[in-house]
């Protein structure tokens, strides 16, 4: 089964590396956005399996956009300690959490899985 995802980040260049390693691994990358206002746009046009949604958007936080979205499951992504977000995702609709340096199409799958 072919994953369609969204990729959620603030940072042009991890939108970019993003998408390249998950494309190299077998997950299609339907769109990517930079803020909030793309992103729901995208998701309503791509019905993705999956959105990967960056705790940090620049002046928009990436948990207020995962509680907007309701057609497809997110996975926060971050730079920071997951210690550091612990009780942020307990509190949040997002069905998991990746460290960025850990983001991976088996990752992806095995928080889609479970």
């Amino acid at each position: 089964m072919t994953i369609r995802c969204v990729i959620v980040d603030d940072s042009e260049r991890f939108r970019t590396s993003a998408q390249r390693l998950l494309t190299n691994q077998g997950i299609v990358v339907v769109a990517t956005a930079s803020d909030s206002r793309q992103a729901l746009r995208a998701v309503e046009e791509e019905h993705p399996d999956v959105v990967l949604v960056d705790i940090g958007l620049g002046a928009e936080n990436g948990f207020d956009l995962a509680a907007r979205i309701r057609r497809s499951p997110v996975i926060m992504v971050s730079s920071l300690d997951p210690e550091d977000v612990i009780d942020l995702l307990a509190d949040s609709p997002a069905i998991g959490f990746l460290p960025k340096e850990q983001l991976s199409g088996n990752a992806i799958c095995h928080l889609l899985e479970s």
